[in-house]
């Protein structure tokens, strides 16, 4: 049986649309990803009409539904054994994410060791094999 997570409020977004740089769609070498524009004659940092919003405090997301997954779990990094085991009282609050770094042997005995505390891991099928590759013969 699934774990499912404590009910909760509605996730509702203020903006779904993501805040990009001001002038990054003019010029290749500007990267998209946000950076607050500081220039004394910049229209966007002055907020004129018809220009794009800046990145503000009111854009914040509801504090009872903050950093809650779509299916309802906030997310726990998980890098060791010790480290599941604390989520063993709180797995329908806290689901486990485990860290990029783990290697795929010790994913496999921890993805195990969830499914038997019960425990909802986000990434677990990342860098696990189905079958194991066969040296090509020469």
């Amino acid at each position: 049986m699934a774990i499912t997570a404590v009910k909760h409020k509605k996730i509702i977004k203020k903006r779904i649309k993501k805040f990009t740089r001001f002038e990054s769609e003019d010029y290749p070498g500007i990267s998209a990803s946000w950076r607050r524009p500081r220039g004394i004659d910049c229209r966007v940092r002055r907020r004129f009409r018809g220009n794009k919003p800046m990145a503000k405090i009111g854009y914040g997301s509801d504090k009872t539904t903050r950093h809650i997954t779509p299916t309802g779990f906030k997310r726990f990094l998980v890098r060791n054994a010790a480290e599941l085991e604390i989520l063993l009282m709180n797995n329908r609050t806290y689901a486990a994410e485990f860290a990029h770094n783990l290697s795929a042997q010790k994913r496999a005995s921890l993805l195990k060791r969830a499914q038997e505390l019960g425990v909802r891991v986000l990434n677990g099928k990342a860098k696990v094999r189905t079958e194991e590759k066969k040296p090509e013969q020469q």
